[in-house]
């Protein structure tokens, strides 16, 4: 017995390397593009770090564009960046609106990185009340709901097909998932960029 024990444990760390090495760790990266070299970008993200970032031949590129709070509506897919509130609500620290075609991504509630104890919820609106403090949003996705509230000043951005000319100096982007290769390079295949100068706020 103890034979086919190390054997199992052997194929499910076989397994898992195999898994690991499919799947290369990714990182999130906003700031903005200083240089533009063919596919490397040259990116001086938030907290002043110089990266390259190279970007994949089919990269998708989508624009971030303000958009109304009166476009979110019973049905949208939204992504809520927030902070929870003692009484299990989460406030709005901004809020983008996916496209038909992006419906489902990301889906669920998880721990985000724009300041600390944010998160993020990928869920659609179920319900829009208007309260005293802003719009009171039910979510709901695969695990569970959430109730939002957005108040009046919360930016409120939905993404746009752009294509690879807006990757230039200047341009303000974030990047959900950059993957870290095994030489240490940064790659990614899905850039997002800020229209009109404004940084997304996610």
């Amino acid at each position: 017995m103890p034979k086919i024990s190390s054997l199992a444990a052997l194929f499910v760390t076989a397994f898992v390397s195999v898994a690991s090495a499919q799947q290369p760790p990714t990182v999130r990266i906003r700031g903005t593009i200083e240089a533009v070299d063919g596919s490397l970008l040259s990116i001086k993200s938030r907290d002043g770090t110089d990266m390259k970032v190279r970007v994949t031949d089919n990269v998708a590129v989508f624009g971030v564009a303000k958009t109304e709070l009166s476009e979110i509506k019973q049905g949208s897919y939204i992504g809520v960046t927030a902070m929870p509130e003692p009484d299990g609500t989460q406030k709005a620290i901004a809020v983008h609106i996916f496209p038909e075609n992006q419906r489902g991504a990301a889906e669920g509630f998880r721990p985000w990185d724009l300041r600390a104890n944010s998160t993020m919820t990928n869920a659609t609106v179920t319900e829009t009340v208007k309260g005293t403090d802003g719009q009171q949003i039910l979510v709901k996705y695969k695990d569970g709901e959430k109730k939002v509230v957005v108040p009046p000043d919360t930016p409120i951005v939905t993404f746009v097909a752009g294509d690879k000319s807006e990757l230039k100096p200047g341009a303000k982007i974030i990047i959900f998932g950059a993957a870290k290769k095994e030489d240490g390079t940064l790659e990614a295949a899905r850039v997002n960029v800020g229209r009109d100068g404004i940084m997304p706020p996610m």
